[in-house]
This record gives C-alpha cells, structure tokens and sequence, in this order.
C-alpha cells in the first residue's frame, strides 16, 4: 500500500463529535471557505485550524449556518425554509410529483365534480345543450294544437335551466377551489426546489472561489520556492 493510501486509512477523531473517522470522510477546518469555517470558529472557538470534521458534522453545522444566513436575511424562517435546510443537511431530493400526490387522495365526489366541471366548461356541452333546447322547444311548438307538455312560454324549460344552473355553480366552485389547493402545493414546491438551488448555488461559488484562492496561495508558494533554487543555483556559479 501507497503512502498516500495509508494516510486516507488511517484513524482520526472527529473535532466535534469525537468519533472515528478516516481522513477521506472528513474535512479539515482551515480548507472550509472562510464564512463557514468563520461560523464553526464562532461555535467552537476551541478548536485549532487543523481540526478535523466529519462530513456529517460538517453538513449539520452548515445547515445551521444557513439557517442562520436566512434568518439574517429575511427574518422568521417559514417551515418550507427549514424542511429545505434539513433536506440540505440529510441530501435528500425535494422534487416531487405533485399531481401523483393529489390524485391519490381525491375521493368519488371530488373526482366526479371534476368531471362535471370539466364537461360544463367545454364545447360539447354548449353545443349538445343548446339542441337540447331547440329539439324542447320545436317538439312543444309542433304539439301547440294538441297538448304539448311545456306549452310557450315554455316554463317547465326554464325550471329546469335553473336548477341545472343552480347545481352546476356549487359544482365548479368546489372544483375550483381543489384546483387553488393544487396550485399552493405546486408553488410551494417550486419555492422549495429553488430556494435549495439558490442555495447550493451559493454554495458552490463560495467553495470554488475558496479553492481558486488557495490554489492561488500554492502556485505563489511554488513561484517563490522556484526562485530561491533560482537564486541559490547561481549564488553557486558564482
């Protein structure tokens, strides 16, 4: 086995949980990007820069910071924030089916008043309803000399325009409401989905800023070593 590979192997102490840990499963504090490893100081104020964290601790202290972030920011946290800061600190998924969801817990009635509502908003119901009407009031015109069963004014027909007017109202309201409900849980989840986006990347801008600093200090560090050889090699012809 390498060095290397021995060193990633080998047994640590997490700096806040006490646990066992190797070193590929944790995180030393000084390479944290500054904000947060600033909020970990701010907790911890006993631990040294090389304090190694575990990366569940880690994801813990950042979904506090974040909490902490928010809260500075925008005030009371809502519950959607904090279920998408425990998403944050457990990696879970927040998308989600939302019309798989609601479909499930729709009963007979609701199910049967999304129909009629869906029915009575359409064409085919104008159309089929105003033959209905015309083929009411030709069959009672051409029974005027006999005895037709809704003589003109035709009051039968508009007893029944009214109580289907009266029923079909209520019904569409009802549906019209569990389309609102459906809605808030649809933006509801797209505030979640964004909010956790925004957040990571946030995230991921300050970390690749951190290491592109760090990897700044390096190549500066190599630079001036290479022109101490520099120096020395001619010091030496001299």
């Amino acid at each position: 086995m390498s060095r290397n590979g021995h060193k990633d192997h080998a047994t640590h102490k997490c700096a806040l949980t006490g646990q066992n840990i190797t070193a590929r499963d944790g995180v030393r504090l000084d390479m944290l990007r500054p904000s947060l490893a600033d909020h970990i100081r701010a907790v911890h104020p006993e631990l040294p820069p090389d304090a190694l964290i575990s990366r569940s601790a880690l994801s813990r202290e950042r979904a506090a910071f974040i909490a902490q972030t928010l809260e500075a920011e925008r005030g009371a946290l809502t519950q959607l924030d904090h279920d998408v800061i425990d998403s944050l600190a457990q990696n879970d998924i927040l998308t989600e089916n939302i019309e798989d969801e609601i479909d499930e817990r729709r009963s007979f009635a609701d199910r049967a008043s999304d129909t009629i509502a869906a029915f009575g908003g359409s064409w085919t119901f104008i159309l089929s309803f105003c033959a209905l009407i015309l083929v009411w009031m030709g069959v009672n015109v051409a029974m005027a000399a006999s005895a037709p069963f809704d003589p003109y004014p035709f009051i039968l027909l508009n007893l029944v325009l009214s109580c289907i007017a009266a029923l079909q109202a209520p019904i569409i309201m009802m549906s019209q409401k569990r389309q609102e409900a459906k809605d808030r849980l649809r933006s509801q989840n797209d505030y979640r989905v964004n909010l956790k986006a925004e957040l990571e990347i946030r995230h991921l801008h300050e970390k690749i800023d951190h290491m592109l600093t760090h990897q700044w200090q390096r190549l500066a560090d190599i630079q001036s070593i290479q022109i101490e050889l520099m120096e020395d090699l001619l010091q030496r012809r001299r």
